[in-house]
């Protein structure tokens, strides 16, 4: 029990920003729940975001911590679940205020896919896939670094 004076800044401040908590086996595992928010993030209350928007902003979180984890040769991607829908190769993602989020790519044989989701069915497995080009001169594609870039965009 935390019995610390706080004063009406502090304690606005504390309920504006969002709890993130994660445990590992590993002590040291790299997670998104530990790094700081961005600072754009912090600026809008998380009472004033759609769940659309506040859902979008940490899934973009989670990719690019995913990401930095990831060699050359692999890139993001997600498994998507139900019947025979696969894995989906994410080259974007976006959301539509109030509910919907959505991701768009490829699957693993280059055809054209668009995930459109409720925020409330959201269930993403990220998943490492072999980059598309096979020259080892060119750069795995990283979209959370793209991603994480607009979140420090105004």
């Amino acid at each position: 029990m935390d019995n610390a004076i706080k004063t009406t800044a502090e304690a606005a401040e504390a309920d504006a920003l969002p709890r993130a908590h994660a445990v590992h086996s590993d002590p040291n595992a790299d997670c998104a729940e530990g790094k700081p928010l961005p600072e754009r993030l912090t600026r809008k209350p998380v009472k004033e975001k759609s769940p659309a928007e506040w859902a979008y902003e940490r899934l973009i979180l989670y990719i690019k911590n995913f990401e930095d984890t990831l060699d050359n040769n692999h890139e993001v991607a997600l498994g998507m679940t139900g019947g025979d829908a696969g894995v989906l190769r994410i080259e974007g993602l976006g959301f539509f205020d109030p509910d919907i989020v959505t991701f768009y790519g490829t699957d693993p044989t280059g055809v054209k896919t668009q995930l459109i989701q409720h925020v409330s069915q959201l269930n993403v497995l990220l998943r490492a896939m072999p980059r598309q080009s096979e020259e080892p001169e060119v750069e795995a594609n990283r979209i959370g670094f793209r991603l994480a870039q607009d979140l420090e965009n105004d």
